[in-house]
């Protein structure tokens, strides 16, 4: 494999270069992109932009140009080819060509435009914009160009948006392979115009144990396959063999070893319906079978994958403009590789695992490119046992979704959650996470989601690049807003560059350890740790050794930090523990500690009874010289008055702590608001505040339901 790729990443052509020993990044691609905004024009630029349901947010690099009748787009050719492939966008409605030229002569073939598959509506689903608004046109040029050649295409009657131009050198038709059987010989017509759907049949039931042989050509299927099994369907190239059909093979089990292999499957879905099969492959092609060389466009899933594919292949295949997933292994998939593919412009995850009905097990996720979800993560991983994502490049995810996201969520019940060893390792993340319309705050490039239950695998992050994040690079959330934790997460190994807010989104309880983590050009601070709900408890960051560039936190968890606006001053006078990451030696059924610094003095954390002596600790984030407290107790006049004897104890690293105030005795008092204030000596200094109670006059406990803490004597 190379040591260096050329994809399309940004103005321009940008070289992903693997680290030292370590495999080369994305797939080995048959074709090399350039982006339309490096290119020369006498259109208009649009761009960058990130936000959810316009035009250039769903563009590569963000940004694309836009073409009126009579004004072109000349691109300098990279690389020998013979071939180019277009993703454009047209208005709603409308369809035309785009006249090409090469050298600056205009060339027989025209290049045909349309929104036919675009601008797709998916209402059902929270925080979903109309979307989905690029497509793909692909054309052999009839002759050969070299690099620096030029080849330019202009607009006719319609407006159109070009994003970026694929160009690649398409080799001969493969010839028949012997002994295969040919799908015209079984009476399929490679015209298009007559339906081959009973050909293909009997060619398969033909060539049981051999091959399928599918000629250069168009054919028409008007139903899916079914029955396919110990058979190999192979045509002389994707440009060349092309099937017209929606959905391709629908089964709901096979005995396996199905090969697929060297064809194009064009579908004709315009809308997403997920209760229709329209899919590549919808269901299973059983055991030891495999998916190699398709170009795989127009479908509502390229591969929805249930029942048995155990060590299914799925390798050097492009899944181009599909209203939803491009592949989903759908539960119980075990041995499966998904590797060296090119997915592009998916309307839901790019890429996933649901582990729905089973665990999916020891399969991965492997030097795979993808550009584009529109509405989900570039690669998901949903439950599941011993799973690896290993050296993919991700870029452009635009709404409700990440560059990769390990998760809990579960969507349906039987659902098998992480477990064992989940290694994410040696990826790209490039302008990767979205803003979420439903939480109303940023998913980071990477996230880690205990949306619907603890994450207790053990959780593995290795050697990550990530690039251009316009929010945080990684993010440790529990997405479903109950607050499970995050648990046994290692990042070791990552370069930041360029993030817009923070490099650590923590709003989980739980930890991670980061060791030999970088950040450079960091937008506002270099960590936000809030968790969320706030009472949920705390997220812990060990520092492994190594890190730099992102020791600051940010300020204030009542705000959201917004991309480039650097930390704000905070205000002198505010409560720094509000909000704040707590925890405690123990508690009282539903009485957390977070309820002592979520801003509500009618709720309160209480330790475990009757076990003096017990402690509470809340996480300031950073340093402060802090010289007041006050702790309160409910106001309520059923709360008798009673004594609690407080040990003061402060530390700067959360494992070190010395003692600030020593052990006294303090009032709460109804009467008098049932408060009471501590001042602390001018020398203190402090990160993490820890109370200590060992005697409580009106409770067998520890009892606080706000402390706060003020830099004000």
């Amino acid at each position: 494999m190379p040591a260096a790729m050329v994809v399309a990443l940004s103005a321009g052509l940008l070289t992903a270069t693997a680290p030292a020993a370590h495999a080369a990044v994305g797939a080995t691609l048959p074709f090399t992109s350039v982006e339309a905004e490096s290119a020369t024009t006498t259109g208009t630029k649009i761009g960058p932009d990130h936000t959810q349901g316009t035009l250039a947010s769903e563009a590569s690099g963000r940004q694309a140009v836009r073409l009126s009748a009579g004004q072109r787009v000349e691109f300098t050719v990279p690389r020998a080819a013979n071939a180019v492939n277009l993703a454009y966008s047209v208005p709603d409605g409308q369809s035309g060509s785009l006249d090409v030229y090469v050298n600056g002569t205009k060339i027989s073939k025209t290049l045909p435009v349309t929104s036919k598959y675009s601008y797709i509506d998916t209402g059902w689903i929270p925080g979903a914009k109309t979307h989905h608004f690029f497509d793909d046109s692909r054309l052999l040029l009839g002759q050969n160009v070299q690099q620096g050649d030029k080849v330019a295409f202009q607009a006719t009657g319609t407006q159109v948006t070009v994003d970026v131009a694929d160009f690649e050198q398409v080799g001969q038709a493969a010839g028949q392979p012997a002994g295969s059987v040919s799908v015209t010989s079984k009476g399929a017509d490679p015209t298009g115009n007559g339906d081959s759907t009973q050909a293909f049949r009997d060619a398969i039931a033909a060539a049981q144990g051999g091959v399928v042989w599918i000629p250069p050509g168009d054919y028409r299927l008007t139903s899916s396959l079914g029955g396919v099994q110990n058979v190999t369907l192979q045509g002389a190239g994707s440009w060349y063999s092309v099937v017209h059909t929606s959905r391709f093979i629908d089964q709901s089990s096979s005995s396996g070893n199905v090969h697929i292999k060297d064809f194009a499957v064009m579908g004709e879905v315009t809308e997403r319906v997920d209760s229709n099969p329209d899919n590549f492959v919808n269901g299973a092609l059983g055991p030891n079978s495999s998916v190699s060389g398709m170009w795989i466009q127009h479908m509502k899933v390229g591969l929805w994958l249930m029942g048995n594919n155990d060590n299914l292949v799925v390798e050097n295949s492009r899944i181009l403009d599909t209203t939803a997933d491009g592949l989903n292994l759908n539960g119980n998939a075990h041995g499966v590789r998904v590797r060296g593919n090119f997915l592009r412009n998916q309307g839901d995850d790019s890429l996933a695992m649901w582990s729905l009905n089973g665990a999916d097990s020891n399969s991965s996720f492997e030097n795979n490119t993808i550009s584009q979800p529109n509405l989900a993560n570039g690669i998901a991983i949903y439950g599941g046992t011993d799973i690896a994502v290993k050296n993919n490049l991700v870029s452009d995810t635009n709404a409700l979704g990440s560059g990769i996201a390990i998760s809990n969520q579960k969507f349906l019940d039987p659902f098998s959650p992480l477990a064992g060893t989940i290694t994410v390792d040696g990826n790209t993340l490039v302008r990767a996470g979205a803003m979420n319309p439903n939480w109303n705050h940023p998913m980071g490039a990477l996230r880690v989601d205990s949306y619907d239950s603890a994450i207790n695998a053990t959780v593995n992050i290795t050697d990550t690049t990530i690039t251009d994040s316009p929010y945080s690079a990684f993010e440790f959330v529990s997405g479903g807003g109950q607050g499970y934790p995050v648990r046994n997460v290692t990042v070791d190994g990552a370069t930041v560059k360029n993030t817009g807010t923070v490099v650590v989104q923590a709003e989980a309880q739980g930890a991670a350890t980061f060791r030999n983590v970088t950040a450079t050009a960091v937008g506002v601070a270099g960590v936000y740790n809030c968790p969320y709900p706030a009472s949920s408890g705390t997220f812990s960051l060990t520092d492994g050794g190594g890190n730099s560039g992102w020791s600051s936190t940010w300020s204030d968890c009542s705000t959201w930090p917004q991309p480039g606006q650097g930390n704000p001053d905070p205000d002198p006078g505010r409560n720094l523990a509000k909000g704040r990451p707590a925890t405690a030696t123990g508690s009282q059924d539903v009485y957390t500690p977070g309820k002592a610094v979520d801003g509500d003095a009618n709720s309160y954390w209480e330790s475990a009874n009757n076990a003096f002596p017990q402690s509470w600790t809340v996480d300031l984030g950073s340093s402060y010289a802090v010289r007041r407290l006050v702790l309160k107790l409910p106001p309520s006049s059923a709360w008798g008055a009673r004594t609690q004897t407080i040990t003061v104890l402060g530390s700067t690293d959360g494992s070190s702590y010395s003692t600030v105030v020593g052990s006294a005795g303090y009032r709460f008092d109804p009467a008098t608001g049932n408060t009471a204030t501590l001042s602390l000596p001018a020398s203190t200094n402090l990160r993490y505040l820890r109370l200590s109670v060992s005697a409580n006059t009106g409770w067998p406990a520890g009892q606080f339901s706000e402390v706060e803490a003020y830099l004000t004597s």
